[in-house]
């Protein structure tokens, strides 16, 4: 299953909708859902040019890195609160 959103600018953000009960099928998905945004965040700050949205979408990117790192985090069981 897939589910569009549509963004102001008439494009579409398409997300695939996983069935499985697996949690870690889910956090995989997602997981791939903030690859695409970071990367997104990162090229629109070097189409900008004034520093403080450049530092915004940088500071957005980071954010969401870390999110990413927290989902991996518990697919591998490598935090204590995930085992």
């Amino acid at each position: 299953m897939v589910t569009s959103f549509n963004r102001r600018c008439g494009e579409t953000i398409v997300m695939k909708t996983i069935e499985s009960k697996e949690p870690q099928a889910h956090t995989a998905n997602i997981r791939g859902e903030f690859r695409e945004l970071i990367q997104h965040l990162r090229d629109d700050g070097k189409r900008v040019d004034e520093p403080k949205a450049r530092a915004l979408f940088e500071t957005a990117a980071e954010v969401i890195t870390g999110l990413e790192t927290a989902f991996q985090h518990y697919e591998e069981k490598r935090e204590e609160a995930w085992k």
